[in-house]
Order: structure tokens, then C-alpha cells, then sequence
């Protein structure tokens, strides 16, 4: 049989000018392996005139029709921007809480969180074929930023029911749960959201903080206790706790499909889906320190059965320890854990799973 071997191509993510002129400063001769994304080349045209753009792919970017011309015909390959978006399709970067809620003072229909939400509620009531590639090619921009963070300390999953209060016992001990996990080198991740997920992150950013600090937060955040009625008067409450806190939140999850919830503004990178299924494989397969679950309704559960499926079929090496927290919730209120105790039996998966009271008993399993 006849074995063919391609030629390698070193690959090159360019998601800044900055950076195309310090590889171009660096004597490049050739484009080839170049994935530049929404880069305003438009100024230079006469550069890559004299660059072989066999190879390369440009994603959103603004060129000259002189450039642009010379890359098809030389063999790259242009995908060019989609016009009337509320968003960067082609985008090279994570979002922070300060893009998605810039423009907030007008109220959070004046920002690109909510644009960004009603449009996608446009797209599926029309079913446009245009606007479905568009949320296709955001969602992989963000799979491949995501894919970027550097990497170190294990991801764990902190899950759970958005309706938490800010100024609830429960919110504090997720809090301190949050701050606990960072504390001991694990990034937490969360569905982004508000209630539990939000004090995970929250947690996260104050662990070099002390006690005071923490009820300090807490204080300022229980004057606006939930996004409801106002989501802009929530999340200015957090972002002002931010300003006065500042640290590493870790990584959130959301998702437009819950327009519902807005994003919360703790995470420091903040990975928004368009899809929610993409939104939960990613949060789930990269939680390979574990998953806590707190008190939640069908989100939560759907997020249970999502982890517990590698989990059944694994072996002992590929396990992810589950964590649920609440006995009363996941026996009797929505009786999940005998479920899992009945899947779990005589395999591998029944070591990984575990059901505690409190997520002070959590936050021992996990630093244990």
C-alpha cells in the first residue's frame, strides 16, 4: 500500500496587529500556516505584497481588493465578514465582563450581552441559514480561545441552580467554597451564571483576600440580592465589587441559550456560546479535577447525567469525581443520587461519586 506523507505546516494564530507586525519584523517571508483573525490589514496591503500567501487563512479581516486579490490567487484563503452582526464571528479572544455589559449605564438592553441575546432569539424564529453559520463560526472562535488559555492548574466544576441570593448563607458558603478550590491551585469553572455560579467565581477572585475582605463583598453585593427585576443594577453591584476586590475569578461558561441569566461579572475569562450542548461538553470533559454539584433544578441535573455518561462507561483511569451537595435535594427533591447509585453498581463509576450534606464537606473530598 501506497503511504503518502504530508509536508508539515507550522501553525500560526495572529489575533492582533501588534502581533502581525512582530512577525513580520521577525523576517517572515511566507504566509503559509497563518490563521489571522479580524486583524485590520487594511493598511497593509504593501507588506503582504511581498509575503507568499500560499497556505494562509484570513477570518473576518478588512483587506484592501489589491490584497485581497493577491492572497486568492496566490492560494490562501479569505473568509470575509459578515455584515449586521452584533458580534465578531471570527473573534480571537475570550470575552471579559466589561465588553459584554459595556454600555450598561443605559440599562442592559444597551449592551452587547443583550443585542447579542435578542439577536440569536431572531435567528431561531426565522431559521436564517445565514445567521445559523454566523453562531456556528463564533462558537468555534471561542472553542479555540478557550483551547488557548495556558495551561497548569486542573479545571473543577462548580454547578448549580442560578436563584441563589447574594445575601443567602448559601451563597456565602460558595463563596468561600470558590475561594477554597483557588486557594489550594485549581482554576474553577462554572455555567457562568448567576447564584451559584456566580459566588464560585466570586470565590475564586477573593482568595488572596482574608475574611474581612469577603464580608465586605458580600455586604456590598446583598443591597441588589438577585438580577431580578433589574439586570443592570446586579450587575453594576459586581462590577463595582470587582473594582474594589480585584483577583482571578477563573473561568465561567454561558450560554445565550439561557438569555435568562445574565453573565456574571467574576469570571476573568468568560467563554459565551451561542449552543448550549457545545457550551456543556466543553465545561464538563475539561473539569478533570472533578464536578461539585450544589442544589439546582433541570440545568443542573442535565449537567449530571452529561459527566455521568464518560463516567459509566470509563475505567478507573478516565473517572472525574461528581460531588453532590444537599442530601434532602438529590434524594428526595429531585432524587437523582439513587439513580446514580443503581448506574454506579459493580462499576468503576461508584468510587467517583459522592454525596455530602454541606459544601463545607465538599470543599474537605476535594482538598483531601
Amino acid at each position: 500500500m501506497l503511504s503518502v506523507t504530508m509536508p508539515s505546516i507550522p501553525h500560526v494564530d495572529i489575533e492582533s496587529l501588534d502581533h502581525f507586525d512582530q512577525v513580520i519584523a521577525a523576517g517572515a517571508t511566507s504566509m503559509a500556516g497563518w490563521r489571522v483573525q479580524s486583524v485590520d490589514l487594511s493598511g497593509r496591503t504593501s507588506v503582504l505584497l511581498h509575503l507568499s500567501p500560499m497556505g494562509s487563512l484570513f477570518l473576518g479581516c478588512p483587506l484592501e481588493e489589491t490584497a485581497a486579490v493577491w492572497i486568492r490567487d496566490g492560494g490562501g484563503l479569505i473568509f470575509p465578514a459578515i455584515p449586521a452582526l452584533p458580534f465578531d464571528p471570527y473573534r480571537g479572544t475570550l470575552y471579559a465582563a466589561e465588553e459584554l455589559y459595556a454600555g450598561l449605564s443605559g440599562g442592559y438592553e444597551a449592551t452587547p450581552d443583550a443585542q447579542i441575546y435578542a439577536w440569536s432569539r431572531q435567528h431561531d424564529e426565522k431559521g436564517d441559514t445565514s445567521r445559523t453559520l454566523a453562531a456556528a463560526l463564533h462558537d468555534h472562535s471561542i472553542a479555540d480561545a478557550l483551547h488557548e488559555l495556558p495551561e497548569g492548574k486542573p479545571w473543577i466544576g462548580v454547578m448549580g441552580g442560578h436563584g441563589i441570593a447574594r445575601a443567602s448563607p448559601t451563597y456565602k458558603s460558595a463563596v468561600l467554597l470558590g475561594r477554597t478550590l483557588a486557594r489550594i491551585g485549581l482554576t474553577v469553572a462554572t455555567g457562568g451564571g448567576p447564584g451559584a455560579m456566580e459566588a464560585a467565581n466570586l470565590g475564586s477572585s477573593l482568595a488572596s483576600y482574608d475574611d474581612a475582605a469577603v464580608e465586605a463583598a458580600l455586604t456590598a453585593l446583598a443591597a441588589v440580592p438577585s438580577f431580578r427585576p433589574s439586570i443592570a443594577s446586579w450587575a453594576m453591584a459586581g462590577l463595582a465589587v470587582r473594582r474594589d476586590f480585584p483577583g482571578e475569578g477563573g473561568v465561567s461558561i454561558p450560554t445565550w441559550f439561557y438569555g435568562h441569566e445574565p453573565p456574571n461579572v467574576f469570571a476573568t475569562s468568560i467563554a459565551k456560546y451561542f449552543s448550549n450542548a457545545l457550551r456543556e461538553d466543553v465545561l464538563l470533559s475539561r473539569a478533570r479535577g472533578g464536578i461539585i454539584y450544589l442544589p439546582g433544578a433541570a440545568g443542573t441535573v442535565q449537567e449530571i447525567f452529561q459527566a455521568v455518561t464518560p463516567n459509566f462507561y470509563g475505567d478507573p483511569a478516565t473517572q472525574i469525581p461528581m460531588i453532590l451537595v444537599d442530601v434532602e435535594h438529590w434524594t428526595s427533591r429531585l432524587p437523582v443520587w439513587p439513580l446514580l447509585q443503581s448506574l454506579a453498581n459493580d462499576r468503576p463509576m461508584a468510587a467517583s461519586l459522592h454525596l455530602v450534606d454541606t459544601i463545607e464537606e465538599a470543599a474537605k473530598l476535594v482538598t483531601r
